[in-house]
């Protein structure tokens, strides 16, 4: 069985610089990487991670925990906080709480208990106790916890501005606003205060409807949608606060034979793959999930480190345009 040593020679480097790579301390150049872990590939050698945490105290392990793996928004976030930490030379534990609260606490026990390096958190229901006394960095996404290390979040107001903006160009005069959760309360609320903001600032009438956490798990806001648009027959523009609801909206405009955009105009919220495999493609406001995810690797290997990190970091967004408008 292969050994440090034989690693380290076969790359050679010194021993201490192959720890140092393993163990992803200090600055290790991408020439010095890429030997290691040819040495290590061709000598079929694997650190034992058990013993690392108990030398090392904790793991090169993130614990990344979400609510929802199919949703697309939290797929592609998940896609692009595994790739930036595999080139930080983290390993991710995926833990789908299902929004359920006790399962949530528990993955966050399990992480602990794994030693893992820090947990990025893309919950908002984990209540903010839970996370008093954990030593390790916790970066949350679109969630703030006082108690937390940092966090990231796109400009939630300004999407809901740019949102209502834009149906008010295009000549809306009753507008709709459908997503915010009325159980929980997310920097997501805020789409609503930016886009009532504009609405109120134009005088142009709107509706704001809640939705349910079941329909958010479950992604089916089709009988909510149904009812809406017959309560509310004259609605010419809505805006929903994903892309998932946007491309249901289309689903039942065709169900009660109202023309998009010639009578309604839809805008959803996020960008994700479904934004333009609908017919009519979706007019969307981008959030920079690459970018999110990014900063949130970053600022846990910084904090780790040791480094002082950024309390609260808010990305802009924009509104790209396609045929829903």
């Amino acid at each position: 069985m292969a050994t440090l040593k034989d690693v380290a020679k076969l790359a050679g480097l010194t021993t201490s610089t192959v720890s140092r790579v393993i163990n992803n301390r200090g600055y290790i150049s991408e020439n010095t990487r890429k030997k290691v872990d040819e040495a290590m590939k061709d000598l079929n050698y694997h650190p034992n991670e058990a013993a690392r945490s108990l030398r090392m105290k904790s793991t090169n392990t993130i614990g990344l925990i979400v609510p929802h793996v199919s949703h697309p928004y939290f797929a592609e976030m998940i896609s692009n906080l595994e790739a930036r930490a595999y080139e930080k030379g983290y390993k991710i534990l995926l833990c789908n709480s299902q929004c359920i609260h006790e399962r949530e606490e528990e993955y966050i026990r399990m992480c602990i208990n794994h030693k893992v390096a820090g947990i990025i958190l893309c919950s908002g229901s984990v209540a903010l106790e839970v996370f008093d006394g954990v030593d390790v960095p916790v970066i949350t996404i679109e969630r703030f916890l006082d108690n937390g290390t940092a966090s990231i979040e796109c400009d939630n107001r300004q999407g809901g501005a740019l949102a209502a903006e834009k149906l008010i160009e295009c000549g809306c005069k009753h507008l709709l606003h459908v997503g915010n959760i009325g159980t929980l309360s997310m920097p997501a609320d805020m789409r609503t205060e930016g886009f009532k903001e504009v609405c109120e600032r134009k005088k142009i009438p709107f509706a704001e409807i809640y939705t349910e956490d079941t329909q958010y798990y479950r992604m089916e806001y089709d009988e909510v949608l149904e009812n809406i648009l017959q309560k509310y027959p004259e609605t010419d523009g809505m805006f929903v606060n994903s892309d998932v609801i946007a491309a249901q909206t289309l689903q039942i405009c065709r169900k009660l034979h109202i023309s998009v955009p010639e009578q309604l105009k839809i805008i959803g919220f996020d960008d994700s793959n479904i934004a333009w495999l609908t017919t009519p493609q979706l007019t969307t406001i981008h959030q920079p999930v690459k970018e999110m995810a990014e900063i949130a690797i970053n600022l846990l290997h910084d904090s780790v480190a040791g480094k002082l990190v950024a309390k609260r970091t808010v990305l802009p967004v924009n509104l790209i345009e396609r045929e829903t408008t």
